[in-house]
């Protein structure tokens, strides 16, 4: 069988590995400049070369090699400008690239190898701007798929696609695929991304997951260049040296270290938030002997957010609880049982918006009446302001303690307050020129739960003197005081 040449080998051993890896779905991990895309580029057209020819001499398609691509991006703009273009840089001459009318742009490519047999493939570029485009994948037939930036994909697209693949060509074409799947290159996912999962908790059978080293390393408080990264010789000079410069740490993480991280594309709501300074190392237990503080966000998110306070005064937020597309009445029982689950021998007290004090249109129950009848302390706070509940989390944030540690931190196990106080609270960048964002944060899954943890500081006291000295606080009554859940 003919087999293409590459013109160099590839930059780097993971490069290698990955270039002649024929698992069904192979996928490759890597920093900025890395060499990954164009790898994955030129491994689709050694498999167009490898795909077996139609051998039976009375077929139409007698000596052909027929192959499928469908080369998959999040969003058309990026299809467009970044999946389309490094395609045609590498390949363009192989074929006619057509664009326009109902038809998705298109590589129809065709050329003979030595042996005398024809390559013929068609390269179909579509983009999956949201989980419910899945549809767009029913009744395509192909024989792989290429993932451009897989990690910007939804699993949903995803598990779809790779039923997909190895449907094209079929005996109606004349022979059967050689090889098939999925191939995706990508920047790290976050922890919680299903590429996370599959790569390095579950390890699904037949897929295989490439990992690169990453421009940079961190040893210490600092970052060095990693003499171990691959495709240097076609960066350009001091490549990950000026990459260093003027990036967060969470970025350097994500894009140069080839780390599993968050980075947020918006403007945090709360950037005085360090993840590497506020964050436990370790899993946080509370004290049995000290209240828990619980703080609600109502709406159909529901969320709550567990903090307690330690003997130096430090507020320590461990726990969350959500839902999505539920209202409290579903929200507190399920909490209920949380707590009886995971807490069952500590006090708490809880504060949430004020908001939720409103009646339900269909009744005269309210989130606090429903909350309480369940078992669960609630207590609407004095504002729902949100200058005072961002001020609430801010001062302990910011603020010392005796031991040179910030008043206030937060356990791993909160995850969605964790990425949404590294900038998945935020407000969204407006698509006009120059940096501008919208006046109010984006209500998203971060939102919720990082305003539920701003509500339980505001309800503590916290920030109060951002107040106004004029305006009057109320005392506390005794249903605000700390009670246990039954």
């Amino acid at each position: 069988m003919a087999k293409i040449e590459y013109i160099t080998k590839p930059p780097g051993k993971v490069l290698e590995e990955f270039a002649d890896c024929r698992a069904r779905n192979s996928f490759i991990m890597g920093p900025l400049g890395s060499g990954k895309t164009v790898q994955v580029i030129l491994k689709m057209l050694e498999l167009m070369c490898e795909q077996a020819p139609v051998t039976r001499e009375t077929h139409p398609n007698y000596g052909v090699r027929l192959s499928r691509i469908i080369a998959a991006r999040n969003t058309y703009s990026e299809l467009f400008s970044t999946t389309i273009k490094d395609w045609l840089e590498v390949h363009g001459e192989l074929g006619e690239f057509k664009q326009g009318n109902k038809e998705p742009p298109t590589h129809k490519i065709q050329f003979k190898l030595e042996d005398g047999t024809t390559v013929r493939s068609e390269v179909i570029f579509i983009a999956f701007d949201r989980p419910d485009h899945v549809k767009k994948a029913r009744g395509i037939q192909t024989t792989w798929v290429w993932l451009n930036e897989a990690k910007e994909h939804s699993k949903s697209v995803v598990d779809m696609l790779d039923l997909r693949c190895g449907r094209y060509p079929s005996m109606k074409e004349g022979v059967r695929p050689t090889h098939y799947g999925m191939i995706g290159d990508s920047n790290a996912p976050d922890e919680d991304h299903w590429y996370y999962r599959l790569a390095e908790e579950e390890r699904p059978e037949d897929w295989k997951f490439h990992r690169q080293p990453g421009g940079v390393y961190r040893e210490g408080d600092g970052w060095y260049l990693n003499t171990k990264a691959e495709n240097l010789h076609n960066l350009p000079e001091d490549y990950y040296r000026r990459g260093l410069q003027g990036k967060s740490d969470d970025w350097i993480k994500v894009n140069l270290a080839n780390e599993y991280g968050f980075v947020s594309s918006g403007k945090p709501v709360h950037p005085l938030y360090t993840d590497s300074i506020h964050c436990l190392p370790d899993l946080y237990i509370p004290n049995n002997d000290t209240p828990v503080v619980l703080g609600f966000d109502f709406g159909r998110t529901p969320a709550c957010a567990f903090l307690q306070r330690d003997s130096l005064g430090r507020w320590i937020c461990f726990d969350e609880f959500c839902l999505t597309d539920s209202g409290a009445v579903d929200f507190a029982p399920s909490l209920k049982r949380y707590i009886d689950a995971n807490y069952p021998h500590i006090r708490f007290r809880g504060w949430g918006d004020p908001s939720g004090d409103n009646k339900n249109q269909a009744n005269a129950d309210t989130p606090f009446k429903i909350m309480r009848a369940a078992g669960i302390p609630c207590t609407p706070t004095l504002s729902n302001d949100p200058a005072l509940r961002r001020a609430a989390l801010e001062l302990p944030m910011k603020e010392l303690c005796m031991d040179g540690k910030p008043r206030f931190l937060i356990s791993p196990k909160a995850k969605m307050i964790r990425k949404g106080l590294q900038g998945g609270f935020c407000y969204r960048r407006i698509q006009v020129s120059g940096e501008k964002y919208t006046d109010e944060p984006d209500k998203n899954e971060y939102s919720h739960p990082v305003e539920a943890l701003e509500y339980a500081l505001q309800g503590e006291g916290e920030g109060r003197q951002a107040l106004s000295s004029g305006q009057v606080r109320r005392p506390i009554r005794k249903a605000e005081m700390s009670f246990s859940v039954f």
